[in-house]
């Protein structure tokens, strides 16, 4: 089958935005998969632009070209070796840029590839980058790039509030079905940001493709983000950063795997597969990670082979997993200790979750059927909300 033609945001601007930029001094929130269909960087492509000049750039969690690999490693502001500009680390001392951060730019281009759940820091970069435009009137181009998951299916519940943190700071759900160009629309009107903000939309994008319907590049927009079937699994197994099972880093399959050195592989597999969950197989097999959670120390565990995408549900079949590793191991199974993204106060999981309710409900014996039910006024007047800020 032939792949959708996708002409990204960013191409659009280089191509025809001069408008937008001509005269302007520019900064540029990046990483390492900000690049065009030729696989060029954007850093390198506006600081050759004729009509303005590139003076800084900014990079988000796990540093501009991905190489910090931890969830909590502050990364360090520095001098890009390539274009010799400084780089201003937004995940750092400041999630936010400050006035002498923006003393010398007249406008901030954003152009990041997210992955389409709200447990993922880039939106609330962009959300951060925003408000800070606001406080020193300056203007924020966001440019638009698929979500790989597709821009269709919303699913798991809505951050409550006073459970914001860096991975969850407004009340959307898990999978949000949205482009970061329409949560930066949603941020700055319903949540009243209120920048001056510009969209440069894609052309040829439709809300029901994956990322690997189109050609649109793919780069890992983060080290344990190297695939799509990765990013498909990854609104469900992130869950499992808030307990002690491995999700897969220091694998080659981080997120599709998941275990711990006293789980039986086959008797896991066997339980997440009696429960018959749509477009998913469990296989039992077992892993040893070189680093994070047991790093060194086989696992017993599954792999989850996503054989029917468009029926697979991420956010259920993830939290049916903590449940079964829950109940089927009681002795041993325990939730990770904080902090989790700083936060030191509050219970790791929860912060992913986004309430504490979820937790509650699996250590009480709650069906995950019983949580969906629990979901659906909040998913449902999202989903109303939603239709507001959609581009495509």
């Amino acid at each position: 089958m032939a792949r959708k033609h996708v002409r990204l945001g960013i191409e659009k601007l280089l191509e025809d935005g001069d408008h937008l930029v001509r005269g302007a001094r520019l900064g540029l929130v990046c990483n390492q998969a900000s690049v065009n269909h030729q696989l060029h960087h954007v850093a390198d492509l506006l600081k050759e632009h004729p009509a303005a000049e590139l003076r800084a750039l900014f990079g988000p969690q796990h540093g501009i070209r991905g190489d910090v690999q931890d969830n909590m490693i502050e990364t360090e502001h520095a001098i890009d070796r390539d274009t010799g500009l400084p780089i201003y680390s937004l995940y750092s001392e400041t999630r936010e840029p400050t006035e002498s951060m923006f003393r010398d730019l007249d406008l901030l281009i954003f152009d990041m590839q997210d992955v389409g759940c709200r447990i993922y820091t880039f939106a609330y970069t962009m959300a951060n980058c925003m408000v800070a435009a606001r406080k020193f009137a300056k203007k924020v181009i966001v440019c638009e790039r698929p979500n790989p998951i597709n821009g269709r299916d919303v699913a798991g519940n809505v951050l409550e509030k006073g459970h914001e943190s860096f991975v969850g700071q407004y009340p959307i759900p898990t999978r949000h079905g949205m482009t970061l160009g329409e949560l930066a629309r949603m941020f700055n009107e319903h949540f009243e940001i209120k920048c001056e903000l510009e969209v440069v939309q894609m052309d040829g994008w439709d809300r029901n493709c994956w990322h690997d319907e189109t050609d649109a590049p793919w780069v890992m927009p983060s080290p344990n983000m190297p695939t799509i079937e990765a990013a498909t699994v990854f609104p469900g197994t992130v869950h499992f950063e808030g307990t002690q099972l491995s999700e897969g880093r220091g694998t080659t399959r981080p997120f599709e795997l998941v275990g711990a050195p006293y789980i039986v592989s086959e008797e896991f597999a066997a339980a997440l597969n009696n429960a018959r969950l749509p477009g998913v197989y469990f296989r039992s097999c077992i892993f040893r990670p070189t680093f994070q959670k047991h790093a060194g120390i086989s696992c017993g565990g599954v792999q989850l082979h996503v054989i029917d995408r468009d029926n697979f549900e991420p956010v259920t079949t993830g939290l049916t997993m903590v449940k079964v590793a829950h109940d089927l191991y009681p002795g041993q199974f325990s939730w990770k200790e904080p902090p989790y993204e700083y936060v030191y106060d509050r219970n790791p999981f929860d912060v992913i979750a986004g309430t504490i309710k979820v937790r509650e409900a699996i250590e009480e014996g709650s069906t995950i059927s019983e949580l969906q039910e629990r979901w659906k006024p909040g998913l449902s007047e999202f989903k109303k909300l939603r239709e507001e800020f959609l581009l495509y």
